[in-house]
């Protein structure tokens, strides 16, 4: 699934995740090299602290965006006419990446997020200059890591990110909330912890094999004068959770944009 030679330079949370799932998925990791200052160990990947003096066929980017002038002007001379650029970092559009990497044969951006490392992630993708067999290929190892949808624009990606990019630390903290109650009502930690956690495990479950809309399970739990409905009366006031949501994913979108400025500058 993946060429005979990559990079993964910069291979943090992120980066580490994405490997993690490909290497679950029994993805043969044997031709990817890890470009990590720390040198940090990565199971099933040669990890070494500098850039080779080679030119990759993929070279991913996993770095902090910040940090994308400051290493640039070192890989740049790696990423010629035979290598597709794969980036990772957000904010920085493709017309950015294409500008200091003007050789790469392609350029494409991903947005995955953090349950790739388990094969049930999303990764978003773009590219206006990959051709037909790349992007086959791109997609087929990006779906190993579980749903990867191909957007038309850098706006398009930057709304799956805002809302599945980050959607796993909004859900997280969603779920702690209840568990504090749980605590807060008398519940044993360990306890309320692990009804929070199967609720939404299951629940999630649940959705994905009836392949119902949320909204309809939500109404079919919720049975008439009941006391599920009576909670989400609370939750429904006034668009509260929608709108709630509505102003997380914008505020996502905002920073994304102040990244894409900076990087454009």
């Amino acid at each position: 699934m993946l060429p005979r030679t990559s990079w993964f330079v910069g291979c943090g949370n992120m980066g580490g995740a994405m490997v993690e799932g490909w290497r679950k998925a029994g993805v043969d990791l044997s031709g990817m090299t890890a470009v990590s200052p720390s040198g940090r160990a990565i199971a099933g990947v040669k990890v070494v602290t500098s850039i080779p003096e080679s030119e990759p066929d993929w070279c991913f980017l996993g770095f902090k965006p910040q940090m994308i002038d400051a290493i640039a002007p070192d890989l740049e001379p790696h990423v010629g006419s035979d290598t597709v650029l794969l980036s990772i970092l957000a904010g920085v559009e493709l017309d950015s990446l294409r500008a200091k990497f003007p050789r790469a044969r392609s350029v494409v951006r991903l947005m995955p997020n953090l349950p790739v490392s388990e094969g049930e992630g999303v990764t978003a993708l773009l590219s206006n200059d990959t051709d037909d067999a790349t992007r086959d290929a791109i997609q087929a190892l990006h779906e190993k890591l579980g749903f990867a949808p191909w957007c038309k624009s850098d706006d398009e990606l930057v709304l799956i990110s805002a809302i599945a990019g980050s959607g796993p630390a909004y859900v997280a903290r969603f779920v702690d909330a209840f568990a504090i109650v749980g605590r807060e009502l008398g519940l044993a930690p360990d306890v309320a912890d692990k009804l929070a956690l199967e609720t939404i495990a299951g629940t999630g479950l649940m959705a994905r094999k009836s392949g119902e809309r949320m909204g309809d399970l939500a109404a079919r739990v919720a049975s008439p004068g009941g006391t599920t409905e009576s909670g989400l009366k609370v939750l429904d006031a006034d668009d509260g959770v929608v709108a709630m949501v509505r102003e997380v994913v914008a505020a996502a979108r905002r920073r994304s944009d102040e990244m894409a400025a900076a990087a454009r500058d």
